[in-house]
């Protein structure tokens, strides 16, 4: 049911965990159901996917996709089957994704891959992906269906361009930027676009949707660039300059080069083609990202688009949820993990 009346400015929200507040009960609803659809009959499924789901995660697009629902007047259950079914989705990209980098960590945990080897893994995420879809039929919706399709196949898409640049060192900020919006940004914009959906708004809506999602979820990935290089393995819960150490260049890096010192070049080249990364290498790039001011480049960029995500929002009526998805960009650009 969709009600469009407003919510009262009554709640203070001073950081993210004031947001996660007002749907609370919404994403306790998401994690039960995710509970439900980790159950199977075949016990090594049951098995994996639970360890899956205890591995946490911070919940955010299905955050999302509630809030941008309750700013538009959706107070049912819908949005909640669907924010499911979009962590789903994201869970099977990172299983598939950890497979192809060979990654042995993910969320301060071993990954599925390197408990359980690579085919059982790759199947596993073909389950996810499948029971998401299995529940995204439950809504009847040919809508809702073609937008998870061009979703999924955006990502696949932005995963086979990375495939094919890794290891090279002519990658410019377009290209990174253009691999980003498939990998990540059409995600975060299907989830705001299935908020306004579920509430039925006008096209004008959904495309003001999409785009407030599109932009937090390029902010999301360039921050995450960034904390590639300024954060810790304890915080990321996976090994610092990871990126590199699987063959990928991301925006401070790639500023790096832009500047043309053969130093630099040289030696991201040696790096790219070892897969190896010693701790005295980890040190002199981390300095060099510091010292040459790409990693406030890149902060800049993220903030460039968190302030175009928040003018996505100008046409909708003032609410709680309203505020809380305003300040929801700002909270990303200033994260530390």
């Amino acid at each position: 049911m969709t009600d469009r009346t407003v919510q009262p400015l009554e709640v203070s929200l001073t950081g993210p965990q004031d947001i996660f507040r007002l749907i609370t009960p919404d994403l306790e609803k998401v994690e039960v159901e995710l509970l439900r659809l980790s159950a199977s009959s075949i016990s090594l499924v049951d098995h994996i996917s639970r360890y899956l789901h205890n591995s946490g995660g911070k919940r955010i697009r299905p955050a999302l996709l509630l809030l941008c629902a309750r700013m538009c007047g959706c107070h049912g259950d819908d949005p909640v089957r669907l924010g499911s079914v979009m962590e789903l989705i994201h869970t099977a990209t990172l299983v598939h994704d950890d497979i192809i980098d060979g990654a042995q960590v993910r969320r301060g945990r071993s990954s599925v891959n390197a408990k359980w080897g690579n085919e059982i893994t790759v199947l596993m995420g073909d389950w996810l992906y499948m029971t998401a879809f299995f529940m995204a039929l439950e809504e009847r919706s040919f809508q809702i269906l073609d937008l998870l399709i061009d979703i999924t196949r955006k990502m696949v898409e932005g995963e086979l361009v990375q495939l094919e640049r890794n290891g090279r060192t002519d990658i410019t900020e377009r290209d990174h930027l253009e691999m980003v919006e498939r990998k990540t940004a059409h995600l975060f914009a299907g989830c705001a676009r299935l908020g306004g959906m579920v509430a039925h708004v006008s096209p004008a809506e959904e495309e003001a949707l999409g785009n407030y999602g599109f932009n937090v979820g390029m902010a999301f990935q360039l921050i995450d660039d960034l904390l590639d290089f300024t954060s810790s393995e304890a915080v990321l819960g996976k090994p610092v300059i990871n990126d590199l150490k699987e063959g990928k260049l991301t925006l401070p890096l790639i500023y790096l080069l832009e500047r043309g010192d053969p130093r630099h070049t040289l030696k991201l080249e040696a790096l790219l083609k070892s897969s190896t990364v010693t701790d005295d290498d980890r040190d002199e790039i981390i300095g060099w990202v510091h010292d040459f001011g790409t990693l406030e480049r890149t902060s800049r960029k993220a903030i460039g688009y968190a302030e175009k995500a928040k003018r996505s929002l100008e046409g909708f009526r003032d609410s709680v949820y309203r505020q809380a998805l305003v300040q929801v960009p700002d909270f990303i650009v200033s994260r530390d993990r």
